[in-house]
């Protein structure tokens, strides 16, 4: 089996531009950003997708959440907004096989993004 790509950040072995860190998520810029302002929020605990998350990981979700709405206002979108996105599965546009929010910004965003 592959190993995550994200679990590799996580565990240090891939380097990443790290925005915020602690006990239950990691967040870091993304590599291929698709606005000025384009940060990834993961468990670190690997969970592959929106579609695998059990009850019990409920106050995770909240985390990554309220992680995303922080790094947000940390970085000065919170005036003129910006979007949290989840893509769920293949068809739903997710490339890595782990859970991830995109915080994005600094732009007028479009509708429907694609």
């Amino acid at each position: 089996m592959t190993p995550c790509l994200f679990c590799e950040i996580c565990a240090g072995n891939i380097p990443s531009a790290e925005v915020f860190s602690d006990d239950q998520v990691l967040a870091f810029r993304d590599i291929d950003p698709q606005a000025p302002t384009h940060i990834l929020v993961i468990p670190r605990r690997h969970i592959a997708s929106l579609a695998e998350l059990a009850p019990a990981d409920t106050e995770l979700l909240g985390h990554l959440l309220m992680t995303a709405t922080g790094i947000a206002e940390g970085e000065g979108l919170a005036g003129a907004g910006y979007r949290v996105v989840v893509n769920c599965g293949r068809h739903g546009g997710q490339a890595v096989d782990h859970l991830h929010v995109h915080v994005l910004g600094g732009r007028q965003m479009a509708w429907p993004p694609g």
